[in-house]
């Protein structure tokens, strides 16, 4: 048995947009090792439509426009679950909602939403606080808490995780496709520990050459 299989059991933080296929290719990989290792992930929301608020004007207009409008939707409704029905209901919809909007390719639509919010229990009215701000004070807070701990030259995912102290150490990614199963998954988190555990390590990347793969 190795080391990491022997510790004490640690949380993993978790900030995720339930729009963006690599956030959803990392959230797979975490499931897989909460299998494998002592760990337990706390899903958070985060948002790359608040992410990308400052810098609208450099983005391509077709991205300009998803990030203005229909990037809010998903988001707005995962934080009104949160908010309404507690901090255990975020992982489950998320696995509801990615499944439809990613491997499934239906999209973040209404109809894909209050398919999730039927799977996991949940009331259809909540599909309505797609359109609404109610809570984006909130989901602002949310995507804070995690932004912070990386700065602003990120996406999602982003992942905290304990330092060779005990201290939260938070990273951008891993981006992976497909998501690791089995040992594999299990040797990619120990590495993620491995680099957490070094102070001056920041950034470890290569050009991506393949597109998300859903399975």
């Amino acid at each position: 048995m190795s080391e990491q299989q022997t510790q004490e059991r640690v949380t993993a933080d978790f900030w995720f947009d339930p729009s963006c296929p690599w956030a959803w290719m990392t959230s797979r990989w975490m499931l897989e090792v909460e299998k494998l290792r002592p760990v337990d992930v706390h899903w958070h929301v985060m948002s790359l439509a608040v992410l990308n608020e400052p810098r609208l004007d450099e983005l391509p207009e077709e991205y300009r426009d998803m990030m203005a409008g229909p990037a809010w939707g998903p988001v707005r409704v995962v934080i009104a679950a949160r908010e309404l029905h507690g901090d255990e209901v975020v992982g489950k919809l998320y696995t509801a909602l990615g499944t439809r909007f990613h491997n499934r390719g239906e999209g973040p639509t209404r109809e894909a939403i209050l398919g999730a919010l039927e799977e996991v229990g949940l009331p259809a009215s909540l599909a309505d606080y797609a359109e609404k701000d109610t809570y984006d004070t909130e989901l602002r807070a949310s995507h804070k808490e995690g932004i912070d701990l990386v700065g602003q030259d990120v996406g999602t995912p982003v992942i905290a995780v304990p330092g060779a102290t005990g201290e939260r150490v938070a990273f951008f990614g891993p981006v992976v496709t497909p998501a690791p199963k089995g040992e594999e998954a299990a040797r990619l988190w120990d590495g993620t520990l491995a680099v957490a555990s070094v102070p001056g390590f920041f950034e470890l990347k290569r050009t991506r050459t393949q597109d998300p793969v859903f399975d």
